[in-house]
């Protein structure tokens, strides 16, 4: 009789233990998820490209629908005709970010890499004067890079460097010196001169990126460049920039941010500190950060450990 009490007792302990084991691999196994800051599920990034005079009109029309920009400069041409002097970028891009488009700039492609390092700094350098902050991005000029330049730019405190290749998806880049930016404003809309018909597909296939993000339920990043300069002095297209931001303006879903901004909560959240069996994290940042896992939403605060639900 003792024998076979203790033989029950040593299946139930035995299934218990493989339940419990099965419990904790299949816990383990569930997937981590980023979310955005107040934990929304979609990111909004406006960038342009050069400091042409036509962002003043570009900033006024984004601070109306409280939007956030980010604007890559070249410090040795503000100053000269058509582009902004550098006594108002200070105050211009209060609220925005500012951040590297090279000195001068040329195609970095063609350059020594004293040439390119030369480009970066002296543009860092000059940015950083006038705005009385660390830039720590940039956009190359004319989109144009290899690996020669991000090999150069490396260790120029350089976090991000966005290219011109639009990838028409909502996916976080994988290499923030490699960052392919979702569409251009517009798409390919006005590119090729008196073409009513391209511009109309083109406009098309434009809203419908931005209804896809507007629509989607995954977590998705919608980058969005251009330039100022592109709408001139042509008001139907301002009407049309501007029906572009009211579209996606005041959406209690998507976190209006600057690109360097989005790079710290990233690099932020890749540095959170699990546990093997994601019961324990720990949040060794300077940043509140929020992911899904396990069924739940969860908010860590900076310097916070906390212990998961044991569901």
């Amino acid at each position: 009789m003792k024998t076979a009490t203790a033989l029950i007792i040593l299946i139930l302990f035995s299934n218990c233990v493989t339940a419990q084991s099965t419990a904790y691999s299949t816990r383990s196994g569930l997937p981590i998820e980023m979310l955005f800051p107040e934990a929304k599920t979609k990111a909004l990034i406006l960038s342009y490209d050069d400091g042409r005079t036509q962002d003043r009109q570009l900033v006024k029309l984004m601070n109306k629908y409280k939007l956030i920009g980010t604007f890559h400069l070249n410090s040795n041409k503000l100053g000269t005709s058509d582009y902004l002097s550098k006594s108002e970028i200070n105050e211009l891009f209060t609220g925005h970010e500012v951040s590297v488009h090279s000195f001068n700039h040329p195609n970095l492609t063609n350059l020594s890499k004293i040439d390119i390092v030369y480009e970066i700094i002296e543009d860092r350098k000059e940015l950083e004067r006038l705005m009385r902050y660390p830039v720590r991005g940039m956009a190359y000029p004319f989109g144009n890079n290899n690996d020669f330049v991000i090999d150069a730019i490396k260790g120029l405190g350089i976090e991000y460097a966005r290219t011109v290749d639009d990838t028409y998806h909502f996916r976080i880049p994988e290499d923030f010196l490699k960052w392919h930016p979702t569409i251009h404003q517009f798409a390919k809309a006005y590119w090729v001169p008196d073409n009513p018909e391209s511009d109309k597909m083109e406009l098309a296939r434009f809203y419908q990126t931005i209804n896809d993000f507007l629509q989607t339920k995954e977590v998705a990043l919608l980058d969005v460049w251009g330039h100022s300069w592109e709408m001139g002095t042509d008001q139907n297209k301002w009407n049309e920039t501007e029906a572009f931001f009211k579209m996606i303006a005041n959406n209690p879903t998507i976190h209006y941010t600057t690109q360097i901004d989005l790079v710290d909560y990233i690099n932020a959240f890749k540095n959170l500190k699990f546990s093997v069996d994601k019961r324990i994290v720990s949040n060794p940042s300077s940043k509140t950060l929020f992911f899904y896992f396990n069924g739940s939403t969860h908010r860590i605060s900076s310097g916070e450990t906390m212990f998961l639900s044991n569901e």
